[in-house]
């Protein structure tokens, strides 16, 4: 179901992940003495996006995850910026696929997104020009753009050193996860406060672990949900579809996790087309059927999901 946090490691792995993707981040770790790169030419980055030397403003409202990332992009341009370099702030959503609409916890929103695209398992090979369409090529181009890139590809061999030792770098010292000193680190500290120790990191994991144990329990405890997640197994058996559980905290995620298994092991963006528009046909129907059945038990899940909420590595 539906994450309702995120539990880090040492700094959000995501948004780690993220700078150093974005940012072209080399493992080098010594400068040459190359020189500062130039100024990026104007234009580079697309009209949503701040401009080479500004700062990103925090939308109003913002999450406190959402707030930290504007902060960490915003503190990697002012520090870039001080070392001669051009970095241009930009918040990248990474949770899109997670945050789209095919959970069902909007019956409307997600009916008009099963119609079309099921679960979203085999879309990605049907529409791979729909950046709408999380795994697509078109949203995978979206997500990964680089207002930088230019810029980039710009430098010299030596400059390009520099770039990325002045940005630093995640790496493993004495065995151990951490972040060489650059911007990064900085930027991160920043955002997310000094770097875990493995004992924090222990404490905090402990925590969720409990935390997820008695959100769990209170759920699948739960006699109303209980008993809806009877009814919607029950109705899932008459469509012909197999239950392997109803745990209240588990059902309504079965059916899509048990569609993916049907999709290729390296992936459904070089299927032929054909193929995988007969297969979405399929899921799509899958899809509408579960959501039909379990239109009383998600509206009356997720309401208590949020007096109970959770996350771990399966949702």
């Amino acid at each position: 179901m539906a994450l309702t946090h995120t539990t880090r490691a040492l700094w959000p792995a995501a948004a780690m992940a993220g700078v150093l993707a974005l940012a072209g981040c080399s493992q080098g770790d010594k400068s040459d003495g190359g020189s500062a790169a130039p100024a990026a030419p104007s234009g580079d980055a697309s009209p949503s996006r701040a401009a080479a030397k500004g700062e990103l403003a925090i939308p109003e409202g913002a999450d406190e995850e959402t707030r930290q990332q504007y902060v960490l992009e915003n503190a990697l341009a002012v520090c870039m910026r001080k070392k001669g370099f051009t970095y241009t702030p930009h918040v990248t959503d990474w949770g899109a696929a997670a945050n789209s609409p095919v959970d069902g916890q909007d019956y409307e929103l997600a009916k008009k997104y099963r119609e079309k695209y099921g679960f979203g398992l085999f879309a990605p090979a049907v529409y791979p020009d729909d950046p709408d369409v999380p795994g697509s090529k078109a949203h995978e181009a979206q997500v990964m753009a680089n207002p930088d890139r230019p810029y980039l590809d710009a430098l010299s061999p030596a400059q390009r050193k520099a770039y990325d030792t002045a940005m630093g770098r995640a790496g493993v010292r004495d065995g151990k996860k951490t972040m060489f000193p650059g911007c990064m680190k900085d930027a991160m500290a920043k955002a997310y406060g000094p770097e875990k120790s493995q004992a924090q990191l222990d404490r905090e994991r402990a925590a969720n672990e409990e935390q997820v144990r008695d959100a769990k329990q209170a759920l699948n405890g739960d006699p109303k949900l209980i008993s809806l997640a009877q009814q919607f197994a029950s109705c899932l058996r008459d469509e012909g579809i197999a239950v392997t559980t109803t745990q209240p905290t588990a059902i309504g995620d079965m059916v899509k996790f048990a569609t993916a298994t049907l999709t290729p092991q390296d992936g459904v963006r070089n299927m032929d087309k054909d193929e995988a528009r007969a297969k979405l046909t399929q899921e799509i129907g899958i899809a509408r059927k579960d959501l039909e059945c379990g239109r009383k038990f998600r509206a009356a899940y997720f309401p208590k999901l949020a007096k109970h909420p959770y996350s771990s590595e399966t949702g």
